[in-house]
């Protein structure tokens, strides 16, 4: 079953500097996605949180994959900016999508995130998600 999941950073305070910050991100979440074998359906990285949409291959998947972006994501953003501890609010959180309409509702909620936090005026005009790929 696909998963939504969500990783907030601590206190609401900013997860992504820079732009090379979400390009170091997505290239790690193709690349641990792949090694740990969760299919990646949406996803959307805020300045302060991420949502993901994905579908595990196997009971450990989703959680080696956050493991993996967590541990090797907060080292690079602690070595680039000479900065120490926690990057994100605790753990991240998961919900289930069981029923096909709500994976629907599922990708337009994680798409349409910069167009209601009013970052853009359309979700093609956000670069960091992937709403260019699954609706162009």
């Amino acid at each position: 079953l696909p998963l939504h999941i969500i990783q907030r950073g601590n206190n609401r305070s900013v997860c992504f500097y820079s732009e090379d910050d979400y390009v170091f991100y997505i290239h790690l979440l193709k690349l641990l996605s792949e090694t740990h074998g969760c299919k990646i359906h949406a996803w959307c990285l805020m300045t302060n949180h991420v949502h993901l949409l994905l579908t595990p291959t196997t009971a450990l998947s989703a959680c080696s994959l956050m493991k993996g972006l967590g541990q090797r994501y907060v080292q690079n953003i602690n070595r680039t900016y000479q900065r120490t501890g926690t990057l994100w609010e605790g753990r991240y959180r998961s919900c289930l999508v069981q029923h096909e309409s709500y994976l629907l509702a599922c990708y337009r909620y994680i798409e349409m995130n910069p167009v209601r936090a009013r970052m853009v005026d359309h979700p093609a005009e956000y670069r960091w998600t992937s709403y260019r790929a699954n609706a162009q």
